[in-house]
């Protein structure tokens, strides 16, 4: 079963996202985020296998969050959400690591299918890798 943290500052699109995911007996919605630092804070205690990341939020850049948890967390699967529907964007995000890069605006349906159309690993993903620690992401 996948365990999937939303991250998004609009309360709303959380929202519809969990209530989309939730059609996926194979999906378990692990947490909400609304801010950056409510995502770290997160993604420490909740271990997620699966992240969906707004590429805008409140405190911090989605993108340098991208970079962050693929740092310390390279197996974390990491979907995109944006508003900003822009080749750029997207081969942007792809190249600093995103596992997929979807527009809010024009490929929400395809949210699910990102979700679970991806292997699951055996540990959790968001297990650091040898020599790592638990600290602070910051």
């Amino acid at each position: 079963m996948r365990q999937v943290l939303i991250i998004d500052d609009n309360p709303q699109i959380r929202e519809r996202i969990a209530a989309r995911l939730a059609e996926s007996p194979l999906i378990r919605i692990a947490g909400q985020a609304g801010s950056g630092s409510e995502a770290i804070d997160a993604v420490q205690k909740l271990k997620p296998d699966t992240v969906t990341l707004d590429i805008r939020l409140p405190d911090q850049s989605g993108l340098d969050l991208l970079k962050r948890f693929k740092a310390l967390y390279p197996q974390m699967r990491i979907i995109m959400l944006t508003n900003l529907d822009d080749h750029r964007y997207r081969q942007h995000c792809l190249r600093l690591g995103a596992d997929d890069f979807l527009s809010k605006v024009t490929e929400f349906d395809r949210i699910l299918g990102a979700v679970i159309d991806h292997p699951v690993l055996g540990a959790s993903a968001c297990t650091p890798t040898k020599g790592e620690h638990h600290g602070n992401l910051q």
